[in-house]
């Protein structure tokens, strides 16, 4: 009876996150999916589309460091739901509007909104999900950003092409505040909830709950874990970041690709990236099935280290073997036969850099989540987090001016070094103690 219990309740639970995340994604991309259709009607220069879109991110980034810390204070499923709400009246305010003052200002406002989205995710996968199960879910749960950023511009073009753009936003903000209210009333912060035993390894020890687990914030902050997970972090969601955002045009201004070809790597990328979370979630479980957590190491980082390492060989390979002569060294007569290998090779190594960068990402949010004490699991992934988008902030302006300056392939090739040097030190550090603060006297 309690085993239907708890899939009755995992599978609800996570449907509801699962719509309830899609939508988030779906309604911090609607500018950018409405853009041209919205540029008819109302006109903006580059500066004002930079200044919304800035805009949201900054407040993006603020907004998910302070929403981990909250989900380790106050109920997650509130904390979800109300973020849901928030984006989606947002949205309908957005499409009322028409200055670039008001624009900005919701969209800041939307970005408020959409960092208390994913830590309560995290939090309740916790909860609900054994250790060896954990990884997987967490991986499953991300691809509804791939799917709202695949389906998402294809839906929004349709919708204001038959109907406008302001009745795309409304539409979608209106869909966010009805499933908040579907969401708040599904969703349970833990199986304690319902009447269930907590499965969470760390409300195990002792009879006094979780307590033995607990530990101080200062214990929790100088464990130095936390800070090479972080530092990882940085790195890697920087340079994969930097391969999102600059290597559609590293292709096209200094490979002398095609734009098709370079808006095609871009998608090669996602699907790769798609099959890497699910492929970095599963897999790592499978470590943890057989290892078991342990205080020293961690079952997960074989894993993490091989991705880490393939994302410095694809970025190599894509730098090395892809030149601008590699369609030109060939005779008229041979070109039609080597160029469909020539995309493929293009289109193998965008997978290949997917899979392996998006692995990682997906791995040091479970690592961060789970190697923390149970009182402070929401507070580290926010932490690691924010380092990540220190390095998203990091592959913008400076790499691109290093690119100016220098030129794309010195700039990809500075991030395909940092990428080889985190590599090799994370390797160096991987039987680290990975149990942050506390640890019970009894595990020794």
């Amino acid at each position: 009876m309690a085993t239907t219990g708890y899939g009755y309740y995992r599978t609800t639970i996570f449907l509801a996150m699962f719509v309830g995340y899609t939508l988030y994604y779906f309604n911090r991309k609607t500018f950018s999916f409405v853009m041209p259709s919205l540029m008819q009607e109302i006109k903006l220069d580059k500066d004002d589309l930079g200044l919304i879109t800035s805009s949201q991110s900054l407040a993006y980034a603020i907004s998910k460091f302070i929403s981990g810390v909250l989900s380790d204070q106050i109920s997650a499923r509130w904390l979800f739901s109300v973020g849901l709400l928030s984006v989606g009246g947002v949205n309908v305010a957005f499409a009322r509007s028409s200055s670039v003052s008001v624009f900005s200002g919701l969209w800041f406002l939307n970005g408020l909104g959409q960092g208390l989205g994913w830590p309560p995710c995290g939090k309740v996968l916790r909860k609900w999900f054994e250790p060896s199960q954990f990884g997987t879910w967490w991986a499953i749960l991300s691809c509804s950003m791939n799917l709202a950023g695949g389906l998402g511009p294809i839906i929004a073009t349709l919708m204001a092409q038959s109907y406008s753009w302001r009745t795309t936003l409304s539409i979608s903000g209106m869909t966010c505040v009805v499933m908040s209210v579907f969401c708040l009333l599904v969703i349970r912060n833990e199986p304690r909830d319902v009447g269930l035993p907590n499965i969470e390894t760390g409300a195990k020890k002792g009879k006094g709950g979780s307590s033995t687990d607990e530990s101080t914030l200062k214990e929790f902050l100088l464990s130095p874990y936390l800070w090479v997970l972080s530092l990882g972090y940085l790195v890697v969601f920087g340079v994969k970041t930097a391969c999102t955002d600059w290597g559609q045009l590293f292709l096209i201004q200094d490979k002398g690709q095609s734009a098709l070809m370079g808006s095609s790597y871009m998608s090669a990328l996602e699907i790769g990236g798609l099959v890497g979370s699910i492929a970095a979630g599963y897999l790592s479980d499978r470590a943890v099935a057989r290892q078991g957590m342990r205080i020293y190491g961690n079952p997960r980082h074989g894993l993490l280290l091989s991705m880490m390492a393939g994302m410095f060989v694809s970025m190599y390979l894509f730098r090395i073997t892809v030149t601008p002569d590699s369609s030109k060294s060939v005779t008229t007569s041979l070109i039609s036969v080597v160029q469909p290998f020539i995309q493929i090779w293009i289109l193998s190594l965008g997978a290949a850099f997917g899979f392996s960068s998006y692995g990682p990402i997906a791995l040091f949010g479970v690592i961060a989540n789970e190697s923390a004490p149970s009182n402070y699991c929401g507070t580290s992934h926010a932490i690691v987090a924010l380092m990540a988008n220190v390095g998203g902030f990091l592959s913008g302006l400076p790499f691109s001016t290093i690119a100016k300056h220098h030129g794309w392939e010195t700039a990809f090739w500075v991030a395909e070094v940092t990428c080889a040097v985190t590599t090799i030190g994370f390797f160096l550090l991987r039987n680290i103690r990975t149990k942050m603060g506390r640890v019970p006297k009894k595990a020794d």
